[in-house]
Parts: structure tokens; sequence; C-alpha cells
């Protein structure tokens, strides 16, 4: 098998139990992956539109509508209003700033535990090749 096989057969065999393992650590807060996306991308960005969160997660709109619904019914999100009355932005509540703050903490446990082994430079090298896979498959 060639090194790029390898490559990105190691990457297919370790986002499925990643992707399952975060979910059992997110169902401890009653979340699942794609509702702490948009957790984690309101509290590190600010209020944005659900056309800006779905090519953020790189998914379709409605996807989004159908998640930040369930959010809004949490109270962990709220619509304000945007720059038009056309644009319609979401913010974190209170609430949802208090619920992102305590899953990170579970979040951030279970990171770590991952890259158990794995030193800050090793962490910077793969962090750098990602980005580098990325930007060329989004070319």
């Amino acid at each position: 098998m060639q090194s790029a096989q390898k490559v990105f057969y190691q990457l297919i065999m370790l986002y499925r139990p990643f992707e399952n393992q975060l979910n059992i650590e997110l169902s401890k807060h009653n979340l699942h992956r794609a509702q702490w996306t948009i957790l984690y991308y309101l509290y590190n960005f600010g209020s944005a539109t659900l056309v800006e969160i779905a090519n953020y997660q790189g998914v379709e709109k409605p996807t989004i509508t159908r998640t930040f619904a369930r959010l809004v019914e949490l109270e962990y999100v709220e619509q304000i209003a945007g720059k038009d009355k056309r644009e319609k932005r979401m913010q974190l509540t209170s609430l949802g700033r208090s619920i992102y703050e305590q899953v990170r903490v579970t979040i951030d446990q279970f990171e770590e535990d991952c890259l158990k082994g794995i030193s800050e430079e090793e962490q910077q090298d793969i962090i750098q090749i990602m980005e580098r896979v990325r930007s060329n498959l989004i070319k």
C-alpha cells in the first residue's frame, strides 16, 4: 500500500470512532456533534446566519435549520436582528454560553485523552498537514 493510501485509510479509520466517542461524551450533556459544532462556532466567532453555519459545517442549510430549531427549543440560541430585515442571525443565549463552557470541560478532557502520547510539536505538524490536505480538496 502506498503512503497516500495509508494516510487516507487511517483518516477513514479515525473518523468514525472519533465521532462515535465524541457523541458519547456529548450525550452526557444531551447534545450531539452537529449541535456542538454550532455552539462552538457561535461561542468562538459570534453571531451568524444559517447559511454561514452551513458553509462552516459543509452541509446544506435545511440540515442546519433543523439543528438550530432544536437549539432554540433548548434556549441555547436565539434569533437577533441582522443588518437588514431579511437577514436572520443567530447567537448564543446566556444559557447557551454557560452550557458551552460546561461541555467544553468534557470535550477538553476527551481531546486530551485522544492525544495522549502525542507531543505538542507532533500536534502542530498534524494541524499543518490537515490544513494543506483540506486546502487541496477545496481548490
